[in-house]
């Protein structure tokens, strides 16, 4: 009996959002063994998720933290506590709810989110490179229709599948 690699089902099936997940997945793997070239090894791909709604939000609370992650705010804050302590994020006063505080991004949370757009651009290259700036490009265009008509149907948010 052979036994199929992920890969090889993937693209025996010609199941695209198969090949999706594996080219996310290979994309997540190579950024974390860069990060930890740069000293960010102690990074895990669930801070990936809130290091993303911190750029590009400039601040949440806990609770929306929890609710950009699909977890409880428990969960969210034994996170945050991690990330605090490990110097990627700060907790201050909200500036406008003294009841919450307000988590932001450190210099240390913004040089590792700047590593990981300068390695998915050097991956997108690579990528135009194996296919074709053209080929990627309309890959692109697809992708975004796609992403747009499931959108219709409400927000779709990227975070772990806990």
């Amino acid at each position: 009996m052979t036994t199929l690699t992920s890969l090889e089902l993937g693209m025996a099936s010609g199941d695209i959002p198969g090949l999706m997940g594996l080219a996310f997945r290979s994309v997540m793997d190579t950024v974390h063994e860069k990060l930890a070239e740069q000293g960010f090894g102690d990074v895990r791909p669930a801070h990936g998720y809130v290091f993303q709604l911190l750029s590009n939000t400039h601040g949440s609370t806990a609770v929306e933290i929890a609710a950009h992650l699909g977890i409880t705010k428990q969960g969210a804050t034994q996170l945050l506590a991690e990330l605090e302590d490990r110097g990627y994020v700060r907790r201050g006063p909200h500036p406008t709810d003294r009841r919450a505080r307000i988590v932001t991004l450190t210099e240390r949370g913004w040089a590792c989110v700047a590593a990981v757009v300068a390695e998915w651009r050097a991956i997108e290259e690579g990528w135009a490179a194996l296919v074709g700036r053209e080929n990627l490009d309309a890959m692109h265009a697809g992708l975004a229709a796609i992403v747009g008509e499931a959108s219709k149907k409400g927000p779709i948010m990227l975070r772990p599948l806990w």
